[in-house]
């Protein structure tokens, strides 16, 4: 299978599993919350992943090589897997908090949540536009050289900050208070992962040790 189909099919079964993740524990599809959400979904990374085909194939291919398994460092393989139960758990609890009513979000609110999780997925896809190297597994790439410019002179893994909105948005946008629960072990688990990648960058990558000395934040400007 080549890249675009296999890259539409991994995104068509992440909106499905999604769709079971929040109909199922909410029992029910009157949920406009989660339908929203979905099209936002759909719209956030999509739209981007057409015009990556059309522009940067490789490196979209480079993202869809993922998850626990992936990694080659042991301690990568437990923070992704922690950080995708932590996803899960939001939705699940999200969708559970709508079924028993835990409690209420105005509509306002979920709709700030709908815009922090497609702000957040766009941060991911503009990284990939400006680093072709960006990938979602700690790794060092033959030929990789740095990039020090545009969202990365802002902040040293602007990919995470995005992961970051995305998940803070997701609870709102699916009317939970509950959900953000679980946004503290994401972002322990994310900043373990950014330790333990920094060590590797600065081992492997040229130039990344004065890099840090110049873009002094990890994840958010003027905090870490």
């Amino acid at each position: 299978m080549t890249t675009a189909p296999k890259i539409l099919v991994s995104q068509l079964a992440e909106f499905v599993a999604s769709g079971f993740a929040l109909f199922l524990p909410a029992g029910t599809f009157n949920y406009w919350q989660a339908w929203v959400f979905l099209v936002v979904l759909v719209l956030s990374t999509w739209i981007p992943t057409i015009y990556g085909l059309r522009t940067n194939p490789d490196a979209l291919e480079r993202r869809m090589r993922g998850g626990p398994t992936a990694e080659t460092r042991l301690l990568q393989k437990v923070v992704i897997a922690g950080l995708y139960l932590s996803l899960a758990a939001m939705l699940v609890v999200s969708a559970l908090d709508h079924r028993f009513g835990w409690s209420w979000v105005p509509t306002a609110i979920c709709l700030v949540g709908d815009v922090l999780v497609a702000v957040g997925l766009g941060v991911v896809m503009l990284v990939v536009i400006q680093n072709s190297y960006a990938a979602v597994t700690v790794q060092v790439q033959e030929g990789q050289k740095l990039v020090s410019t545009g969202l990365y002179g802002m902040v040293r893994h602007p990919m995470y900050t995005g992961n970051v909105i995305t998940m803070a948005g997701i609870p709102l946008a699916l009317g939970s208070y509950w959900g953000l629960v679980f946004l503290v072990p994401g972002l322990v688990v994310l900043a373990l992962r950014i330790r333990d990648e920094e060590k590797l960058l600065q081992k492997e990558l040229k130039g990344y040790r004065e890099y840090t000395q110049t873009v002094r934040y990890r994840l958010v400007p003027c905090m870490w």
